[in-house]
């Protein structure tokens, strides 16, 4: 009786091994939002890290992580460094490439709890006096990350993640609008 119940443990064990190994490599998430501000303050909201505390929803998730950044103030060459607790882990991101009001492409790397590098996009269109953002994830899955995939949905979560931080964004950059908009109205007044 031992060594069925070894073998047909060795054969479940070797087809989740195959069906493991026969996942697609490639993923992308996108999520879509419509932000009630111009292009300008919300691409501005986005290149610069050291704004990405008022809206990404990581940032809520552990309040004492600790954040270091290096480089230049926004664009390329940008990068964001974080360590903290398990919900948010540990890892670097860093602006590659910047078209004002188009495109922000970021390197994301993980170091904790697993190991990835993947790549952010945030894609800018003016729709009248609003902006449309699509925030993108993309990259390659190791065959551990196929294994979680299995039983876990990381589109939807992912997804519902960038759903939140993009209403987040839409929030931040009305207010930095609103605030835009009364320091030149005073600025007016005041010349």
């Amino acid at each position: 009786m031992l060594p069925i119940i070894l073998i047909a443990a060795a054969v479940l064990i070797a087809l989740f091994l195959i069906i493991v190994a026969t996942r697609p490599s490639d993923f992308r998430y996108t999520r879509t939002g419509r932000m009630s501000a111009p292009v300008d303050v919300v691409f501005a909201n986005v290149n610069d890290f050291h704004k990405w505390e008022a809206w990404s929803p990581w940032a809520k998730m552990d309040p004492n992580c600790k954040n270091t950044f290096s480089g230049p103030e926004s664009g390329p060459g940008a990068t964001f460094a974080w360590a903290g607790n398990n919900k948010v882990g540990e890892g670097r991101m860093t602006i590659l490439d910047t078209r004002p009001g188009e495109l922000i492409r970021i390197k994301l790397e993980f170091f904790k709890p697993f190991k990835a590098t993947n790549t952010a996009e945030f894609t800018f269109k003016t729709e009248g006096n609003q902006t449309q953002v699509a925030w993108t994830m993309f990259g390659k899955c190791n065959f551990m990350s196929k294994a979680v995939g299995m039983f876990m949905n990381c589109e939807k979560m992912i997804g519902g993640q960038f759903e939140t931080g993009l209403a987040n964004l839409n929030s931040a950059s009305q207010a930095m609008a609103l605030k835009q908009f009364f320091e030149r109205a005073k600025d007016e007044c005041n010349n």
